[in-house]
């Protein structure tokens, strides 16, 4: 008999149904601003009445652009095999992005990131084996700011084969960036059919779509690549205080995209996702490691899923600055929670301070907890009642279990093997590699991953080629001399 998988849930389906239908509302009564003009034509275009850069949506606009959206989602990695499947309660994890600092692992400081830095992070993503697609995480100062978008897309492919969540930081960086993404993949109709990246598309709270994250929607629509949203409302800052207003606000922004994305190009892939937060009333700041903010995250995946749609979240990652308990304590709650609420892709492993910052350390840790989580939504498998009366005589006669051959052909499957950061030694054993806490650990490990350089490297055809777009877009710009890879 199949395992029950474990599920957290925060509304009943009636109370889900009350969300929808306020947040529909809001699109009636309240409208959004849209920024980009091409979105505008569309809109109006649909017969919504728009009062300068306010639109008011319909409920029959909105339900129609729902019953386009896909409810599945499959991304792929650089050699074409299937690495995300987003939709039903698949989890996935990807570091998160785009962070401006990094964190130095020998003065365990924050400092400026560079091209090494997010190079090292697609090397060490690709050695996850419980993160399933790698991100354009870190934002690097080496290159000039008008490339940094194009030029974080091309370091991870060259780096790593996962599958990218990425974006675009100007209008003109999509077409490049696809440009990329179709040689990889061998033209854009093999793109469209096996997608290699997700763009992130980020409203502003409240209610606000900006010029770049609408061309952002219509663009990805277009291309069929998938979009993701990531909406942001902030309790108390950007949106009402109350838990559950929050998880209203996000669906009124969500639904809004969608029904840009699906004015643009029906049936195109979309994610209903977000990164919202509760917000920290003594510092000004937005804890992404708060149990409201996971709260928020869980309570707004139930509604994307009521919607029938992949579901995304920003979670398994942390507030604190270093590698430490509380990184420890906020990481592996937020992915355990992620994983039993069915989130299918989740953000953060790696992440500290408020989403600012990537540690490599905390990446190869946090590997360890989303494999836990993994692990936690397989459940405990049922077999028969009198097999395992039988297995337990056997087992009394013989007075072991360790040489059994149940044993020898389950236990694999059934315990989750770690990695060498998690310490299950003796004591004795811990002190003769000299008392090594987690941290220290997972610095080792980082650096036994770089010290055997690229793991996944690009046949020399598609190196050039890549090489080359790339050149003729830093030329473009008048970037100058790029750092080299």
């Amino acid at each position: 008999m199949d395992a029950v998988r474990p599920v957290l849930r925060f509304f009943t389906d009636e109370q889900v149904a009350g969300i929808v239908g306020d947040a529909v509302q809001i699109l009636e009564r309240v409208g959004f601003f849209v920024e980009n003009e091409e979105a505008l034509k569309l809109l109006r275009a649909a017969g919504l009445t728009i009062q300068g850069s306010r639109v008011y949506a319909t409920e029959a606009a909105i339900r129609k652009a729902l019953a386009t959206a896909p409810s599945r989602v499959v991304v792929y990695d650089r050699e074409g095999k299937p690495a995300l499947d987003l939709g039903s309660d698949n989890v996935h994890f990807d570091p998160g992005s785009a962070a401006i600092h990094f964190l130095d692992p020998k003065t365990r400081r924050h400092r400026q990131p560079v091209t090494l830095d997010l190079v090292h992070l697609a090397w060490v993503t690709q050695a996850c084996a419980h993160v399933a697609g790698q991100s354009t995480g870190l934002v690097p100062t080496d290159v000039p700011e008008d490339l940094a978008d194009r030029w974080r897309l091309y370091v991870a492919l060259k780096n790593c084969k996962k599958p990218v969540i990425t974006g675009t930081f100007r209008k003109d960086a999509f077409e490049v960036m696809k440009a990329m993404l179709a040689a990889v993949r061998g033209g854009e109709q093999a793109l469209r059919e096996k997608p290699l990246a997700i763009f992130d598309c980020c409203p502003t709270p409240p209610l606000k779509w900006s010029d770049l994250t609408c061309q952002a929607l219509i663009d990805g629509a277009r291309s069929g690549i998938p979009a993701e949203m990531v909406s942001m409302p902030m309790s108390g800052a950007s949106s009402p205080v109350t838990l559950r207003e929050v998880v209203l606000q996000h669906c009124a922004e969500c639904l809004s995209g969608i029904l840009i994305h699906q004015l643009a190009a029906p049936g195109a892939p979309i994610v209903y996702g977000g990164s919202p937060t509760g917000f920290d009333m003594r510092h000004g700041t937005t804890p992404m490691g708060a149990i409201e903010t996971m709260m928020v995250d869980c309570g707004y995946a139930q509604v994307g899923k009521s919607l029938h749609l992949p579901t995304h979240a920003y979670m398994a990652l942390s507030d604190a600055k270093s590698v430490d308990y509380q990184s420890g304590l906020e990481s592996g709650g937020g992915a355990l929670l992620a994983a039993l609420a069915g989130i299918n892709m989740v953000s953060g492993p790696g992440m500290l301070d408020f989403e600012s910052c990537i540690s490599l350390e905390k990446l190869v840790l946090d590997n360890e907890a989303c494999g836990m989580a993994l692990r936690l939504v397989r459940g405990i498998g049922h077999g028969s009642s009198g097999e395992a009366v039988d297995l337990v005589r056997q087992v009394v006669e013989l007075g072991s279990f360790l040489g059994h051959p149940h044993t020898r052909k389950h236990f694999r499957e059934e315990l989750l093997i770690p990695g060498r950061v998690i310490d299950r030694g003796t004591y004795g054993d811990w002190e003769k590699v000299g008392f090594k806490d987690s941290a220290e650990s997972a610095a080792s490990e980082v650096e036994s991953i770089l010290a055997k350089g690229n793991p996944a490297p690009v046949p020399d055809n598609l190196g050039r080629e890549l090489n080359g777009i790339i050149a003729a877009e830093a030329r473009r710009l008048g970037a100058g001399k790029l750092p080299r890879i």
